[in-house]
């Protein structure tokens, strides 16, 4: 019995570290909303989140790649400095005030869009082909279209909530009653929808300056702590200016202290590990296909936890969303394919014709 559960771990691994990354991934979420909802001021938290994600990812840095990783000129350094203000230190900063007006649902079905964005604007760089003459090409530019048109109804349009999900019957029925709140409510969901959808793009703006970056400085671990260590000044210098108040950096033994930590710990150090060990195992598209398990899990704790009420029209953008999702993924799939077997063939035809020379 021992001996075949074990089989089962270890056949399995790549699929439990994929489900355990992305029930972290919901955690986040859940946690982050809660602390925000509590009051901590949301630029603070950013403050604090890189601060402990620095601290975890410092050490690591240093004992495993020290001797491996090259000299960094102050060119670089200052390019660095740019990308992480552009991607961590506003994408963050971007999501946490986002998380002041919308559910930590959609925070989680937001982040579904990132692979169309990252397609979309690496296309408008010329980073990314599209080739319509081809099904894989129609299936990124149509999955593109349908993911980001779907992340927009889930922004914009709510429907009528789930009545057979109606677990909390008095939050239902001052939902259904138009009032001015309502309104209120309305317009602070979609303006968070938005500036949530705009973390996701200048996020996936961050993923794209990764590629130029790694080339020039190929010590991830080191690039990543550095990053993040810029993000906390960064986000520190901003926080200071936004709120003057030094109680509201005061970090007491409650959610906010928990939700920090775990973000900067548990989200930035171990998930990082997860994934790239999981990429090496199985590949990219692996990991990304695991990516709507996140709003499953946290769909499912909202409505328990938080009483967030489900809707008909978000549940419709969702599926959307996430059908975009795969097919960007299986059209980006087959395309790598189809490259790297005609790279396969070019280099099989560059060592027949070796082999020509030399017995000539």
């Amino acid at each position: 019995m021992k001996v075949g559960f074990l089989i089962f771990l270890e056949t399995n691994k790549p699929y439990l570290v994929m489900l355990l990354v992305q029930s972290i991934y919901a955690g986040m979420a859940l946690f982050s909303k809660a602390a925000i909802d509590k009051g901590m001021n949301p630029f603070i938290f950013v403050a604090y989140r890189q601060a402990f994600a620095s601290l975890v990812l410092g050490p690591f840095a240093f004992f495993l790649e020290r001797k491996r990783a090259p000299p960094i000129s102050y060119t670089l350094l200052w390019k660095v400095f740019l990308v992480a203000l552009c991607g961590i230190t506003l994408s963050s900063n971007l999501y946490y005030v986002a998380l002041n007006y919308t559910s930590a649902t959609f925070a989680a079905a937001s982040s579904n869009v990132i692979p169309a964005m990252t397609f979309i604007i690496a296309a408008l760089l010329r980073m990314e082909s599209i080739s319509v003459k081809h099904l894989y090409g129609v299936a990124k530019v149509f999955g593109s279209v349908v993911c980001v048109s779907g992340a927009l109804v889930v922004a914009l349009y709510q429907g009528p909530p789930m009545k057979f999900m109606n677990w909390y019957p008095s939050v239902h029925r001052e939902v259904s009653r138009p009032s001015a709140n309502n309104h209120s409510s309305k317009m602070d969901r979609i303006r968070g929808s938005l500036l949530m959808l705009s973390a996701n793009a200048v996020w996936s703006l961050w993923l794209i300056l990764q590629v130029p970056i790694v080339k020039i400085y190929p010590a991830k671990l080191c690039l990543t702590t550095l990053q993040c260590l810029f993000s906390c000044i960064q986000s520190t210098i901003l926080a200071v200016i936004l709120e003057r108040n030094p109680s509201s950096w005061k970090l007491g033994w409650d959610v906010s202290l928990l939700s920090v930590a775990y973000c900067g710990v548990i989200v930035t150090g171990i998930t990082y590990w997860l994934q790239v060990w999981c990429i090496e195992k199985k590949g990219p598209v692996f990991a990304s296909i695991f990516t709507p398990l996140a709003l499953l899990i946290t769909a499912i704790f909202s409505a328990f936890l938080w009483k967030e009420t489900l809707h008909w029209g978000s549940i419709g953008g969702a599926i959307f969303l996430v059908g975009g999702l795969y097919s960007v993924l299986w059209g980006k799939k087959k395309e790598d394919g189809i490259c790297e077997r005609n790279e396969q063939r070019q280099e099989a035809k560059e060592e027949s014709m070796l082999e020509c020379i030399t017995h000539q």
